[in-house]
């Protein structure tokens, strides 16, 4: 049965269970499918995070005995909406910090992109060094799309790291509550595209801040991340001319990296190279107090959620004159296409032409941060805020 967590719940360990029915999720063995066996870089202690969550549940999945955590943070604007993240964790907990973490920032993201959305994030712990055959990474979405199912409507789920328009298809046969499903299943198909539509024109607004134009030729990007989202923007600004230096912890990529002329580094390495824009698009928690001081950039934009480690990177990146573009603003694509294309009679042109703006939406937060002397994290979050307290 869930957990409704506000007490602590007795779960222990490596994302293993000892009160919720099983004793223990030893880990799996089969073929790697897809899900990465690397564990969250966003991992938070959970005592630091303030609760003003409406609504979490902590649940053991009867299929997969995997825990499954759904964080409704909001439902001011609507029905809570965000993606479904399949990750390895140290500890569940650092699950449920992610959970509580991620769907604030969608109800930020939300706000700030003008829909009428709420904000959650549904996480399926998976205990380090596991991967998933194909039948339990369904048994674990029919899982997820019980725990989906439960809260009555009030959370749609999507997909996220880890998971693809495929698996929400498998979470689609447990609840109707989830979207971006493939098109050829009725669906809308995966929000990518649009995401990284939004990222670059954030990534054009940022330069035309910095530099007063936007042209990419020339300019030198540190991709950070060539998933989904990074992978298509390297090579959007490696045909716009753009100089590319990319890294990500699959080193699969290299293969990609070189198709585009980029120079590939290591992930650590990436942090301090000398270039125009550091350019974030893995997981959360990447700009550290440490990694702020040694930053060599102009500006930061990019995909990842989550990325100051605390909020007091926003004066930090201030402080050393990086300009940084607030993530859930720069990656509000995905969102709105979802959100717009789910509609009755919904239009292509309309949909693009409304992430394209999220550029300009950046332009007005730097605009606003300059001349009221606040951060772009500051302008950002009054942006949101303005809706939410006129809701």
């Amino acid at each position: 049965m869930p957990v409704y967590v506000g007490a602590r719940s007795k779960l222990d360990g490596n994302c293993m269970t000892d009160n919720l029915g099983v004793s223990s999720f030893p880990g799996p063995q089969g073929p790697h499918t897809g899900v990465s066996i690397m564990s969250s870089t966003s991992a938070i202690r959970l005592d630091t995070l303030p609760f003003d969550h409406e609504r979490v549940v902590v649940a053991t999945g009867a299929r997969s005995s995997l825990p499954i955590i759904v964080a409704v943070h909001s439902t001011a604007l609507g029905q809570a909406l965000g993606g479904a993240r399949m990750w390895a964790y140290e500890h569940w907990t650092d699950a449920l910090a992610d959970a509580l973490r991620l769907s604030e920032g969608m109800t930020l993201k939300n706000a700030a992109a003008g829909l009428n959305r709420g904000g959650g994030k549904s996480v399926v712990c998976l205990p380090l060094g596991t991967t998933l055959t194909d039948e339990q990474k369904r048994n674990a979405m029919l899982d997820l799309g019980d725990v989906v199912e439960s809260l009555g409507g009030s959370y749609m789920t999507a997909e996220d790291v880890g998971t693809s328009a495929e698996l929400m298809a498998i979470v689609a046969e447990r609840t109707e509550h989830v979207c971006g499903l493939p098109a050829d299943q009725g669906g809308v198909g995966e929000p990518a595209d649009a995401t990284s539509e939004g990222v670059h024109a954030s990534i054009l607004a940022t330069l035309d801040a910095l530099y007063g134009s936007k042209d990419v030729a020339g300019r030198h990007f540190v991709i950070s991340g060539l998933g989904q989202v990074g992978g298509r923007l390297a090579t959007r600004l490696a045909s716009e001319g753009a100089n590319l230096t990319v890294t990500d912890v699959n080193v699969a990529k290299k293969d990609l990296a070189a198709s585009l002329g980029a120079t590939w580094v290591d992930v650590a390495a990436a942090l301090t190279v000398d270039a125009d824009l550091f350019v974030p698009c893995g997981l959360g928690g990447v700009l550290t107090s440490q990694v702020i001081d040694e930053l060599a950039v102009r500006g930061v934009v990019g995909a990842a959620n989550n990325q100051l480690a605390d909020h007091t990177g926003a004066g930090q990146l201030a402080a050393r004159g990086i300009l940084w573009a607030p993530d859930f603003v720069v990656n509000g694509g995905g969102v709105i296409y979802l959100d717009m294309a789910m509609q009755p009679g919904a239009d292509a042109a309309a949909i693009a032409a409304r992430v394209t703006q999220i550029g300009d939406v950046v332009a007005k937060i730097f605009r606003d941060s300059k001349a009221n002397g606040i951060t772009t994290l500051e302008a950002a979050e009054q942006l949101a805020a303005a809706r939410l307290d006129a809701a």
